[in-house]
């Protein structure tokens, strides 16, 4: 099969490789569409430990079974593989297993590939009337889904439902529309990118602002860095809550006096539960995310050109799929 493989810093190379094997539970997917993820990029500039090259990257797929008794089905890919047996999994808090997998990461290759294994309880199976290429989007919009679901559960019920999303990219988009999905209407997004801020007012009708000196009952850090903690710190009013998603930056830029005094919640949050993947994907086919169209769609075989152009910046759009298939 055919394959774009990360084999060292700001190198990839789109080749032969394998076809993967099936083992016990595992079905073959041929992938149909899959997304560049920020952690993506991470790997690409080397600065991801856990995804050493040569590997194929890419977790953010949907595609067709082929084969075995569910040969044909449209399905969509939760990429985080865990035991199902540990007392998180047990308690329903997969993302939390001490034993989770997710493609992309070593030892499970990922999704920027003609094919992908998965078990089948990782697969969600997607309407006829819904195109691959959306259902692609379930994985990033089950992060923010599931960030949004804990800060709104952790506000207080007096607090206003205001909130501010740190970051226009994907994950910060997504945070939006799963923000108004969960009856938080008033919604404002801070993005630093000129083009991306016009694209996400002028395509995705967001409210978004290049900077505010404005504060949230509810605020979403998509970024992770320690500016955009600073930020989140600063502009969290009293009470408030911080949802931190982003892992651009290890430390820095948390005001832990103001957040102690004002008894400011923090929440890290990462990946997403089984039922939150479920959840987004119905979400996603009921249309309760608005109709997703702000991607642009390219061939895997131009994957390091787009990998490129994400990293100058000179991308509008919050995400990129790749088609395996041209």
């Amino acid at each position: 099969m055919k394959a774009l493989v990360y084999d060292g810093v700001e190198t990839l190379a789109f080749r032969d490789v394998p076809d993967p094997i099936t083992t016990n539970n595992e079905h073959l997917i041929r992938v149909e569409a899959v997304g560049i993820c920020g952690s993506d990029m991470h790997a690409y500039l080397g600065h991801d430990g856990r995804r050493p090259a040569p590997l194929i990257l890419g977790h953010e797929a949907a595609g067709v079974i082929v084969g075995g008794p569910n040969d044909g089905m449209r399905v969509t890919v939760n990429p985080l593989v865990t035991c199902g047996t540990c007392a998180c999994c047990r308690s329903g808090r997969e993302n939390l297993c001490p034993t989770r997998q997710i493609i992309s990461m070593q030892p499970r290759e990922g999704a920027f590939a003609q094919f992908v294994t998965m078990p089948m309880q990782n697969l969600v199976e997607v309407p006829n009337d819904v195109p691959l290429a959306k259902a692609s989007l379930a994985e990033p919009l089950a992060v923010s889904w599931h960030a949004v679901r804990l800060a709104t559960q952790a506000l207080h019920p007096a607090a206003q439902r205001r909130a501010l999303v740190i970051g226009g990219g994907a994950i910060g988009l997504a945070a939006s529309l799963a923000l108004k999905a969960m009856a938080v209407a008033d919604v404002t997004i801070i993005e630093p990118n000129d083009a991306r801020r016009a694209f996400l007012r002028d395509s995705c009708g967001e409210h978004v602002v290049a900077s505010t000196d404005d504060h949230f009952p509810l605020v979403v850090d998509a970024v992770g860095y320690s500016a955009t903690r600073t930020t989140a710190s600063a502009l969290t009013t009293p009470g408030g809550v911080i949802a931190h998603v982003g892992l651009g930056e290890d430390t820095g830029g948390l005001d832990i006096r103001r957040m102690t005094l004002q008894e400011i919640t923090f929440i890290g949050t990462y990946t997403y539960t089984a039922q939150d993947f479920r959840d987004t994907a119905q979400a996603i086919f009921d249309g309760r995310l608005g109709p997703l169209d702000w991607f642009q769609t390219r061939d895997l075989s131009d994957g390091a050109k787009a990998f490129a152009e994400l990293r100058t910046g000179s991308v509008a759009a919050p995400k990129i799929v790749l088609n395996p298939w041209p």
